[in-house]
């Protein structure tokens, strides 16, 4: 009997130690995996952005920093995904801008994972995939997933109740960790805070005349298919909103003002504590609604959830939904297709900083061809093209 016992305690722990092995190789492969970018040609620089501060120096948030500085004189326009890392449009649209943009006047800043940490991490509870990854004439492109909050590997302790600074306005304790909740920064904060005053010293360092953060958004929220912005640029803002929304998108795109009692956000404190307007842009994403079906990665890219759709029937959504879903190309494209209207726009409002770009696809292109063929192929591009995120 003492035989039989030890044997299946063996058996039971062979299959525990087996599980966990699995299970850590699961966590380290997410946490270790390194995107490749292969940028434009037409790239002038890629910087650290621990060279606009030391405080992010070592650190997981030591993000990339994409250059494109046409060297005539013009504006300065810095973009940024990412922010959080369960919004996939985000970071696809600013690697598909820094692998095939061209700038003939001015400068345009890309950072592609803005809060890294996050893409390392995961919703506990909410059984999010790992990687979600786009097919492509040469293999398949393959981006970590992520949560909307810095990992705690990276990031600890919570605090009881979190206070922003400088505003002292109190927060959830795990906001801490979420990049758009603590805005301007902190140099001496946690991880986050340090990130953003890194990209606050960047803005300052580079002259930057306008950011841009892309985000998406479940349908269940009110803040849907708009740009947030700051009183500095809501006269762009207007009129980028109106544009696209009569001449380009089939669902529109609305605009709203920041509002000035709520902290932590970038349209808000980048606007507030240095020369630039900020913009942050929504967009439709079914998987984040909580109503939603099985999460995967099915869910993620193609936009569709027949869950979803029962809700909009019932009047409970902020933004239309159909069988036809939000898929990632349609998500993707209406980021850049904000993107380069705020550049159009923002040119003939202020004169004084304008921006031209080529090599960047428009909002039919991509609807039409797909992502694929906007991003290059790591293996076969010259090394010294290629970079890691």
């Amino acid at each position: 009997m003492d035989k039989k016992l030890n044997l299946i305690k063996s058996i039971a722990l062979c299959v525990i130690a087996f599980c966990m092995a699995v299970a850590g190789y699961l966590f380290w492969e997410h946490r270790n995996y390194k995107e490749p970018v292969v940028v434009s040609e037409y790239i002038t620089e890629v910087k650290k952005l621990s060279d606009y501060s030391d405080v992010v120096k070592g650190t997981v948030n030591d993000s990339n920093v994409y250059i494109f500085d046409s060297g005539v004189e013009g504006g300065t326009f810095l973009i940024w995904g990412s922010t959080h890392p369960e919004e996939p449009a985000g970071v696809m649209a600013a690697s598909l801008m820094v692998e095939n943009l061209k700038v003939t006047q001015g400068k345009v800043i890309i950072i592609d994972r803005e809060n890294n940490s996050a893409s390392t991490n995961t919703r506990v509870g909410e059984a999010y995939p790992r990687f979600f990854t786009y097919e492509t004439e040469w293999g398949t492109k393959i981006w970590r997933f992520g949560d909307r909050h810095a990992n705690q590997l990276d990031s600890w302790p919570d605090p009881e109740v979190y206070i922003h600074y400088p505003s002292g306005q109190t927060l959830a304790n795990v906001d801490i960790r979420n990049t758009n909740r603590n805005w301007p920064g902190k140099a001496n904060g946690l991880l986050t805070e340090r990130t953003n005053y890194a990209v606050m010293e960047l803005i300052r360092q580079e002259g930057v005349d306008m950011t841009l953060d892309f985000h998406e958004a479940e349908l269940e929220y009110t803040v849907e298919n708009t740009i947030v912005v700051h009183e500095k640029g809501q006269a762009v803002a207007a009129m980028v909103s109106m544009d696209l929304t009569a001449n380009t998108f089939d669902v529109p795109v609305g605009m709203e003002f920041s509002p000035t009692a709520l902290h932590g956000l970038s349209h808000r404190e980048v606007g507030d504590y240095s020369d630039a307007a900020s913009y942050l842009v929504e967009v439709a994403e079914p998987m984040l609604d909580r109503i939603r079906g099985i999460t995967d990665e099915e869910l993620l890219m193609s936009g569709k959830d027949r869950f979803v759709m029962m809700a909009g029937d019932r009047g409970l959504l902020y933004a239309p939904i159909d069988e036809n879903g939000w898929p990632i190309e349609k998500r993707v494209a209406r980021h850049i297709a904000v993107a380069t209207k705020i550049i159009e726009v923002n040119n003939t409002v202020n004169p004084d900083q304008v921006i031209t770009i080529e090599g960047i696809p428009t909002y039919e292109e991509i609807m039409a061809n797909g992502l694929a063929p906007y991003y290059h192929n790591p293996a076969t591009a010259p090394a010294e093209r290629v970079y890691y995120d």
